[in-house]
């Protein structure tokens, strides 16, 4: 059952979102450093490290198991997503790619589990509040916009040289008799990579997250006619068991979708990687 109903008679809805918005941190302000993110983020990666390796140790040419087929199935895609975007051949953006995928899709992965399994463990170890989704973190998201940002800058620079990148922002892309335009323009261009790869997961994941605390919230409304139900009242026991059922297939529902949901979410991160990293190898721009 729902943490909602557990607490309906001390808390209101408003009370249990913000409760469940709220991080695990330690500072204030620019300060702040949300340890629950940091803790689910690194706990994925170091779990998708151990997954590598594990199957690296036990690779076979002959009859692969199951794991290492949905592996190989799942590099043979990115490899070919590469192949079809990125420009020339770097061997970085591979590998670079499929980790992307495979993270992001993990962390995205977090809001499947029950809104309030997690943090009604931690609270009976006393530790009050808990996000468990990585990516409904502006941190998060923007950390890893930001890691690509950093390549993407690194890769224009490498192949077009400090003089090339310097006039791709005084002549792209109305020419020379528009430098200030063009300045203006292409600052702009390349600062709405990093925004645009962050701000769309964020958004994204952060809907999802919100649409299972509504989920949950209905609880809140099954309560009352619960506590009337027990007191002798059929109609009101028979109502809040349409509650709960109806709150546990929505939220099954919403789950199966969600699947399509956070997939598209990493797919679409590691595509844009990939064509902002094409972009920045591209000598013509």
């Amino acid at each position: 059952m729902s943490e909602a109903v557990s607490h309906a008679a001390g808390a209101s809805p408003v009370e249990y979102i913000q409760h469940h918005l709220t991080n695990l941190h330690v500072g204030d302000g620019v300060a702040s450093l949300d340890l629950d993110t940091l803790f689910f983020g690194w706990l994925l990666a170091a779990a998708l490290v151990w997954l590598s390796f594990l199957v690296g140790r036990q690779l076979t040419a002959g009859t692969p198991g199951r794991l290492q087929n949905l592996l190989e199935a799942m590099v043979e895609f990115v490899d070919q997503q590469v192949k079809d975007i990125f420009p020339g051949r770097n061997p970085l953006v591979g590998p670079l790619a499929l980790t992307i995928f495979m993270w992001v899709f993990l962390m995205n992965a977090m809001d499947l589990i029950p809104v309030d399994l997690l943090p009604l463990t931690a609270r009976a170890l006393g530790i009050h509040h808990l996000r468990v989704v990585p990516t409904t973190d502006l941190g998060t998201t923007f950390g890893l916009a930001l890691s690509v940002f950093a390549l993407i800058v690194y890769y224009n620079i490498k192949v077009k040289g400090p003089g090339g990148y310097l006039a791709m922002f005084l002549f792209h892309p109305f020419g020379k008799f528009l430098v200030p335009v063009n300045i203006l323009m292409t600052a702009i261009e390349e600062v709405a990579k990093p925004v645009s790869l962050a701000l769309r997961l964020f958004g994204n994941m952060f809907a999802g997250e919100l649409l299972f605390m509504l989920i949950a919230l209905l609880a809140f409304a099954g309560y009352p006619l619960l506590l009337q139900g027990l007191e002798g009242h059929l109609g009101a026991l028979v109502k809040a068991g349409v509650l709960e059922l109806s709150q546990v297939l929505l939220a099954s529902l919403w789950s199966i979708f969600h699947i399509l949901v956070i997939t598209l979410q990493a797919f679409i991160f590691m595509l844009l990687s990939i064509v902002y990293l094409g972009l920045a190898h591209a000598d013509d721009h």
